[in-house]
This record gives C-alpha cells, sequence and structure tokens, in this order.
C-alpha cells in the first residue's frame, strides 16, 4: 500500500516538470501527507485538453456515496481489478490523473520492529503516481475532489520492503493515462506494472515520520541507527 509520501518541490518546478498550464495553486511543501490531506494532483481539463496542477483531498469519494466518510478508507486502490470494482471503475474509465511525489515511506519488518524507509527516484525526479480522482457534490451544493493511489505488486527492490508499492508511471506513458492519447481498458492496466527496480533509491529513516504531526525536511535524514541491507541504503542526490 501507500500510506505516506512526500513532496517537497514547490509547485512551481511541478508545473515546469509536469507541463501543467493553469494557475499555480498555492500549495506548501509536505514531508508527510497523510490520508484527508489535500495535496497536488495533475489532471487533464476535460474542455481544454491542458494539463492542471490543483489541490485535492487523498481519500477517493465516489460519486455515488451518500456520505465522504468512507474516503479516508479508499486511499488506494489495487490496480488488479481497478477497472470493475464500484468505487474505482467509473473514475479509471474518464478520470485518472498523475499525482506527484518526491517519494513515498514504507514500513519494513525487521525483527520484533518496523523500520520506516524512504523511496524516491534515483535520478532525483519527481515520482508520476498512477491515481485516480472523483468528484461529488456535498450536501452544501459545493463539489469536493478526492483522489486516490493506485498500487500493484512491488519490483524486486521494493519487496525487499514490502511486497506491494505504488504504481510508477515512466514519462512515456503520461499521455495515455491522462487520456491525451486513446488507450483502451487494457492498454490502460498495462501500464500499471512496476517500475524496473534501478528506478529506486531507498534509505532507513527515523520512527517519527509515523506520526502526523511530524512534518519537516529532517524526516528524510538517513536514520544512524538503522542496519539496513546495502540495496536499502543510497539515497539520491536533490
Amino acid at each position: 500500500m501507500c500510506g505516506r509520501y512526500f513532496l517537497q518541490r514547490d509547485p512551481a518546478r511541478l508545473a515546469a516538470c509536469f507541463g501543467t498550464e493553469n494557475p499555480l495553486p498555492n500549495h506548501p511543501p509536505s514531508w508527510n501527507v497523510a490520508p484527508t490531506q489535500d495535496a497536488l494532483v495533475v489532471r487533464r481539463h476535460p474542455e481544454s485538453g491542458a494539463r492542471h496542477l490543483d489541490a485535492l483531498r487523498w481519500g477517493l469519494v465516489p460519486r455515488w456515496a451518500k456520505d465522504a466518510s468512507g474516503g479516508a478508507k479508499l486511499i488506494n486502490a489495487r490496480a488488479e481489478g481497478v477497472a470493475e470494482k464500484p468505487s474505482f471503475r467509473d473514475a479509471f474509465a474518464r478520470r485518472r490523473c498523475l499525482v506527484p511525489a518526491d517519494g513515498f515511506y514504507e514500513w519494513r519488518q525487521e525483527g520484533a520492529r518496523k523500520q520506516p524507509y524512504a523511496v524516491a527516484l534515483a535520478n532525483g525526479e519527481p515520482m508520476a503516481l498512477a491515481g485516480l480522482w472523483e468528484g461529488w457534490k456535498q450536501p452544501d451544493g459545493t463539489w469536493l475532489r478526492t483522489y486516490s493511489i493506485i498500487t500493484g505488486e512491488a519490483n524486486a527492490k521494493q519487496a525487499l520492503v514490502h511486497h506491494r508499492m505504488p504504481v510508477i508511471l515512466g514519462r512515456e506513458d503520461w499521455p495515455a493515462w491522462l487520456g491525451e492519447e486513446p488507450a483502451g481498458p487494457e492498454a490502460l492496466l498495462a501500464l500499471l506494472r512496476p517500475c524496473p527496480p534501478d528506478w529506486l533509491a531507498s534509505w532507513p529513516v527515523a520512527a517519527r515520520v509515523g506520526k502526523v504531526a511530524e512534518n519537516d525536511a529532517g524526516l528524510l535524514a538517513r536514520d544512524p541507527a538503522a542496519n539496513p541491507p546495502p540495496e536499502l541504503d543510497d539515497p539520491p542526490v536533490y
């Protein structure tokens, strides 16, 4: 699963990377993005076709939901069955998005304790996580826009930490995923594969990342008390 991630780049740098065209949202960096919080998402505007960078709430609320309380349970959508599950199938068909991230956190069972690891792209570039978004009309008539991150099987490197990971899309796959190029369901599902292991850099971080209230750049510092295997001790250079 993907339950925490970090995004420290400012909206201007993200807009340049992802080619978005709308006015920049005023959104602060976060080193500990948690479910039900707002974070930045890249979507294709249905009328202009332009890419937009907007802040949406993490935890998808289906359009048919009676209330928004279930969103916290839908922070992730499993790649297996995403095209059929009622909570996600309409968004998969019509409202796919990219979720920018500088990296994510995952916990590895090490003896009697769980060691958190930060995972980023080895080249220091932002990740484009495969996502879905949805709009839900609130009782007051306004729209709540939410998103979910798609997860799949881990690649060989990430499997040393956890058996699942968020789907990271290569730049060449962005147009099809956003709907800028025609792609049928089978072609879209084929994109939801593990990224190559050599894309990733992983390193142990302090346990305080598990607390939502903790949110500062120090969360990305290597945990000096950890003794990880060599494959999980190679932070990128930003």
